[in-house]
């Protein structure tokens, strides 16, 4: 029985590493509402060679299409809110529309969603009636060719789509759109498509500058922690706050099973001169850090350890949108397909992948334990940094160099501080319930060395961190070595199956 287990487990592990090593994914939303970009076939080699593997654009343009077929690059594609009328009238139009649009060029071109509808809310004119309809009908379009399970269809919404957003537990739809929204809500979970949502930390911020303080919206280390006080969660950001305001306002319908998918968010480069947050350094910070806190696969505050899809936006700046200068400077890359400015997209912290420039800081940063926490909560988020925090926690124990001194803060400070390193040194792995804290100050001290994103090595331990911590089989330190490269919304799953 111990040997069946022994086997099992690693094949298990195997298994989940191979299909769920890549939990969260980021994808870029090319948009064409300009005249100076280059053809669909430069942009399908441009997407390539950054390694972008999901793209959404926002119809079903034949040229683009057929540009990114055989390039493994999976498409999300649209149905405008022009097109809502006659899609929700008649099937027919539907099924002539998936005849001579997207089946010649599937399965080569990857096309996973279709988006009926983008943040019909926000349009001039009535269209919101006319979403479930026109889903249903492309639903029923697919089904006729079976590929109803392969291709989702959904629709995208604003954050204008609630009524109230803060604290996020107080999180609830707009009751003017129930008409429609109980109705597409029920769509969804029945054919298991996401709710999607476009969320934007940077308008919160222009509109309210006085209540959003500028370090919460671009995920910064130095940001104010806010707290829920009706759950008593603690936020590092605008992001996963305005993320889980959606997840509880679907909740309070009795929708919380369905998965949220971030269908646009980004931060513009330039605006007119009354915009001073719009510039080149503050979309720089805001999509490094979201890439580093989805890769994380951290989750949110309400939902730790989801996976969490999100799409950026824009690929180009889009000479003609109209409205203000930010409006046309939300790209990634100039029309020339030159970066806007660096942008790590491993989320690792790494080489730039457009221009060789390094944006790792050079002012690294350390967790330690918040000297306002109570023993209780720090004996708490001890036990779990070195228990399912998979913390190498040997250091820390008599006769190791880091176990004096022997309190509770001090070794607390070196599992947080460990747990934050391993997982992207991002402001949610140093959160602990409010117990963890970060610092610019190195902590280490005599021979206890505090790791870094850069030493990420066990020169603390006089043996390995597998050896000090169980000895155990082969196949056992098998279990742990893949533990230790597996993404939180794997240990998530690992939990409930263990």
């Amino acid at each position: 029985m111990a040997m069946g287990v022994a086997v099992a487990v690693p094949i298990l592990l195997f298994s989940l590493f191979v299909g769920l090593s890549e939990c969260s994914k980021i994808g870029v939303c090319y948009g064409r509402n300009a005249d100076d970009l280059p053809t669909p076939d430069k942009v399908a080699q441009l997407v390539q060679q950054h390694s972008i593997k999901y793209v959404r654009i926002y119809d079903s343009n034949i040229q683009v299409i057929k540009a990114f077929a055989n390039t493994g690059v999976e498409l999300m594609v649209g149905v405008p809110n022009s097109d809502l009328l006659p899609f929700a009238q008649y099937q027919s139009n539907v099924d002539t529309w998936l005849k001579n649009s997207i089946l010649p060029y599937y399965p080569a071109a990857a096309i996973t969603y279709i988006t009926v509808g983008a943040e019909v809310t926000e349009s001039p004119n009535n269209v919101s009636a006319l979403v479930v309809p026109a889903m249903t009908n492309v639903l029923t379009a697919l089904k006729k060719v079976g590929l109803h399970k392969r291709i989702r269809v959904s629709s995208t919404h604003s954050l204008g789509i609630l009524s109230r957003s803060f604290p996020p537990s107080a999180g609830a739809f707009n009751s003017s759109y129930a008409y429609f929204l109980k109705p597409m809500l029920e769509f969804l979970v029945e054919n298991q498509s996401p709710f999607m949502v476009d969320i934007y930390p940077y308008y919160a911020y222009r509109d309210s500058p006085s209540n959003v303080s500028l370090s919460y919206a671009l995920f910064s280390p130095t940001a104010p922690n806010v707290i829920d006080p009706n759950t008593g969660l603690v936020y590092t950001n605008l992001f996963d706050a305005q993320l889980d305001s959606i997840f509880f306002a679907l909740m309070a319908l009795n929708f919380k099973t369905l998965k949220i998918m971030v269908t646009e968010t980004g931060w513009p480069s330039k605006g007119a001169a009354r915009e001073t947050a719009a510039t080149a350094d503050n979309a720089q910070t805001y999509n490094t850090n979201l890439i580093r806190h989805v890769i994380n696969d951290t989750g949110t505050p309400a939902k730790p350890g989801e996976e969490i899809d999100v799409y950026l936006f824009s690929l180009f700046n889009e000479n003609r949108k109209p409205g203000m200068e930010s409006e046309r400077n939300w790209g990634l890359f100039y029309p020339d397909q030159t970066s806007v400015y660096s942008l790590d997209w491993t989320g690792k912290g790494n080489v730039d992948i457009a221009t060789g420039a390094n944006i790792t800081s050079s002012n690294e940063t350390w967790c330690v334990a918040s000297s306002n926490a109570s023993e209780a909560d720090l004996q708490n988020a001890l036990n779990w940094a070195c228990g399912s925090g998979n913390v190498d926690c040997s250091p820390i124990q008599p006769s190791q160099p880091c176990y004096q001194p022997d309190t509770l803060a001090s070794h607390a400070s070196y599992a947080f501080n460990s747990y934050y390193q391993q997982n992207g040194a991002t402001d949610v792995a140093c959160s602990f319930g409010g117990a963890g804290v970060r610092t610019t100050k190195d902590p280490s001290y005599d021979s206890c060395i505090y790791l870094t994103s850069g030493k990420m090595s066990s020169a603390n331990s006089t043996a390995s961190p597998v050896s000090s911590r169980a000895q155990g089989s082969t196949a056992s330190q098998l279990v742990k070595g893949l533990i230790a490269t597996l993404p939180l919304c794997v240990l998530a799953i690992l939990r409930n199956v263990f």
